[in-house]
């Protein structure tokens, strides 16, 4: 007899899943590669509707006068939905993508499908928080759960060996204490089918002037070096390690796989990353060591992020505004035509291509506040709207860096010399050009 009700019971619960929809809500984690709220939302639901929203609050201009998101960064995004729609296809599923705050655009879907639960992973910076915040409201009206996942860092945070509000504020204790400590997850599996309601397949996809951007700018100098989504940031991964594996360990040091738009954008797991380059650590063990701290840097601005709440010292002021030799002193950095010739081949760069190295942005950054003396947040709107791996921790933490944070105890000190931005790849093209044209 126990028996039989256990079986009734199991039998209950396999109908309960087959009818429940769980809607899953894609932000900055484009990918169906180690996603665990998709792998999650198909195993506990007979369907499941993935949603994408083009928020218009990241297409706005900022005090400063710049685009919160700009034409490169907006064009690789773009084509990483478009690359997870692909993706989700390929197993059976779909992408809903709708140009709407998701506080209005998640409630009306959820009561169109009788959507039972929404999964998205958790983000840290106070902009995206209170998103989720007004979306949880929202989604508590109808009764319905929006549950949270942690899926953007190296360590998750319950393997960490200290609670949040305990990590080190230095990078070298943390680093330390996550290497003896802490391991890193095993990423997880791709779900073999993902079924959808048979109403949402096919839906048109707009093209990129919907988001107010234009798609092929009409500047010559502008060159696009880089393709959004999972399966171009997985072959670049792929192909930069099999390269540099043949280089070996000496041929390798020097050498940089850029990932990082593919990692802010959550079309790279940091634990794909990790698992990949842990497969080439004998071959060149030096690159390797190099990409795992990367990694580990992302998580720590991250954590000090969500430690602190801002990163950014008390002292510095937040201005909204710029007096007018500030405005003009701000205009010739952003154009590279300060004089000095390595902040000006930094920001050509970025202009040219919405790329350069974290480096880079510290130079130009640094010259920026501590020579022309011009307000942090000025710089920080403008590599909001221009890079293209931009992440609000990461641009904190470079911003922190260049200010000195107290917070930030192990970086106060650093100084970006001359010499080591000069050894970057190509920004000598961009130094010589600009002696070209003076």
């Amino acid at each position: 007899m126990i028996c039989f009700f256990s079986y009734i019971a199991s039998f209950t619960a396999l109908i309960d899943m087959s009818e429940k929809t769980i809607l899953i809500w894609f932000r900055n984690d484009l990918r169906i590669h180690d996603n665990e709220i998709l792998i999650e939302a198909v195993k506990r639901a007979g369907k499941v509707i993935p949603v994408y929203c083009f928020d218009p609050r990241y297409f706005k201009k900022t005090a400063f006068g710049a685009n919160k998101t700009g034409a490169f960064r907006a064009r690789f995004l773009f084509e990483s939905v478009i690359n997870l729609r692909e993706s989700l296809r390929s197993l059976g599923g779909d992408l809903v993508v709708k140009k709407g705050k998701p506080e209005e655009v998640l409630p009306d879907i959820c009561h169109l499908y009788n959507v039972k639960e929404v999964y998205h992973h958790r983000e840290v910076a106070p902009e995206e928080t209170n998103i989720s915040a007004k979306v949880e409201a929202a989604l508590w009206k109808q009764h319905i759960n929006l549950k949270h996942f942690i899926g953007h860092t190296l360590y998750h945070k319950e393997d960490l060996p200290f609670p949040i509000k305990n990590i080190p504020d230095d990078f070298s204790v943390f680093r330390k204490k996550i290497e003896r400590d802490s391991t890193v997850r095993p990423c997880f599996d791709t779900p073999g089918l993902v079924k959808v309601p048979d109403a949402i397949r096919n839906e048109s996809l707009p093209d990129l002037s919907f988001l107010g951007i234009d798609a092929d700018p009409e500047d010559d100098h502008i060159t696009i070096e880089v393709k959004g989504g999972e399966s171009e940031g997985i072959k670049k991964l792929k192909d930069f390690l099999l390269g540099a594996g043949l280089l070996g360990n000496k041929g390798s040091r020097s050498l940089s796989p850029k990932l990082s738009p593919w990692l802010s954008a959550g079309c790279l797991s940091p634990r794909e990353v990790y698992w990949e380059v842990k497969k080439y650590q004998k071959q060149m063990p030096d690159l390797a060591a190099r990409m795992i701290v990367e990694l580990q840097w992302r998580d720590y601005f991250r954590f000090m992020l969500k430690k602190h709440g801002s990163i950014i010292p008390q002292k510095e002021e937040t201005r909204k505004a710029l007096s007018s030799k500030e405005k003009t002193k701000f205009e010739g950095w952003k154009s590279g035509v300060t004089g000095e010739p390595l902040t000006d081949a930094c920001m050509r760069k970025l202009n040219a291509t919405g790329y350069i190295s974290d480096i880079c942005k510290q130079y130009a950054g640094t010259f920026l506040v501590k020579t022309l003396k011009v307000p942090w947040m000025a710089g920080s709107a403008y590599y909001e709207e221009k890079a293209i791996d931009f992440s609000p921790a990461n641009n904190l933490g470079t911003w922190a860096t260049i200010l000195g944070s107290r917070i930030l105890s192990s970086n106060k000190n650093i100084i970006v010399k001359f010499e080591e931005v000069a050894q970057e790849d190509d920004i000598k093209k961009w130094f010589s050009e600009y002696n070209n044209a003076s």
